[in-house]
């Protein structure tokens, strides 16, 4: 398995690892799986996603959020 792979089977299973916990996952606004986050990914060319925790009042994460940061 190539080092990206990897890399990829690795953020899938962590993902799928907050889903099963509850959290709310989203890209660009609109609810994601695990799988739609991984796969845009690895065709994202230019720039990449940067990771938004929500916590809650206890400090907990409440949701994670993808957003498309574009390299100009």
């Amino acid at each position: 398995m190539e080092i990206n792979e990897k890399a990829y089977q690795k953020l899938y299973e962590e993902l799928e690892q907050y889903e099963n916990k509850g959290i709310y996952i989203s890209m660009d606004g609109s609810p994601a799986s695990p799988m739609q986050i991984v796969a845009a990914h690895m065709v994202k060319e230019e720039g990449s996603y940067m990771r938004d925790y929500i916590l809650n009042t206890d400090g907990y994460i409440e949701s994670l959020a993808f957003v498309n940061v574009t390299n100009y």
